[in-house]
């Protein structure tokens, strides 16, 4: 509950307000449906959706499920970022489907570049918090 009232907060003070919020399964999944859940009861309409790393092979043969499609303005959703290497997988997803990928919500940016690769690709991101600032509570870690 904290993550989706935190995370709804943080895209709002953004002015990320787009359509939908997921990213790379299975880190993001929780973190989007915690935001969707987190919109609903505070009474707007942000869903949820999952990108899979390959495209299903049997069913609809769809690589991102959930309520979104051309157009969709939409949010990725990291739990943690390092390299960008997930965040931009789901991008691309994204991309191609015909979203407008407003920017990156990583729960915890681990300072690995990540940042940097994104921006290369015109993306904006938005930590909610940095492997230092976790760290820095225990002098053992």
């Amino acid at each position: 509950m904290l993550l989706g009232h935190v995370g709804l907060r943080a895209l709002e003070e953004e002015g990320w307000a787009g359509d939908a919020v997921g990213g790379l399964t299975l880190g993001a999944d929780p973190i989007a449906c915690a935001i969707a859940h987190r919109s609903r009861i505070e009474g707007s309409d942000l869903d949820a959706f999952t990108v899979r790393k390959q495209v299903k092979e049997h069913g609809h043969g769809r690589r991102v499920e959930g309520p979104i499609g051309p157009q969709s303005r939409v949010v990725v959703v990291e739990d943690t970022l390092t390299t960008g290497g997930s965040a931009l997988a789901a991008v691309h997803a994204l991309r191609e489907l015909g979203c407008h990928v407003l920017g990156v919500l990583a729960l915890v940016d681990r300072l690995g570049g990540g940042g940097e690769a994104l921006a290369d690709e015109g993306l904006s991101l938005l930590p909610l918090f940095t492997a230092p600032e976790l760290l820095a509570g225990d002098p053992e870690a």
